[in-house]
């Protein structure tokens, strides 16, 4: 059997540039090793929005995880809280409202399942086919 490459990070709530930092550098190696054709701008700004808004908005557990396929990667996050993410009026005066438009929009697509005991956020990236049309 051939097993996709994957990277989980599991934390608690606390430190939240802390936790953001920690996946952000675990994330940009993954993308590093098994992923060169992503954006990795684009998906370390996933990460870390993810990643923050689950330490601001859960009480509880929650893991990140990043799947590598040949032409897609996964960036998943479960957490404990029941809550969607709901998209607000973006804040200019500091209030915020920017990060889940970011996520939809920074994301090939974006997913929210309901789990037992909380939610899973998907979102997934496919490698664009190449050109190679000759003249």
């Amino acid at each position: 059997m051939n097993a996709q490459p994957q990277v989980v990070i599991e934390e608690s709530p606390h430190e939240e540039s802390r936790h953001s930092a920690g996946a952000r550098t675990a994330a940009a190696e993954f993308l590093l090793q098994h992923c060169p054709w992503v954006d990795p701008d684009a998906v370390l700004l996933v990460v870390s929005e993810l990643v923050t808004n689950a330490v601001r908005h859960t009480a509880g557990w929650w893991r990140l995880r990043l799947t590598a396929g040949h032409d897609m990667l996964l960036v998943q996050m479960d957490d404990s809280s029941p809550q969607p993410p709901i998209a607000r009026e973006p804040d200019f005066a500091g209030g915020g409202g920017f990060g889940w438009h970011m996520v939809q929009r920074l994301a090939g697509r974006v997913e929210v399942r309901q789990l037992p005991c909380g939610k899973s956020i998907q979102a997934t990236w496919e490698r664009q086919a190449t050109s190679t049309t000759a003249y």
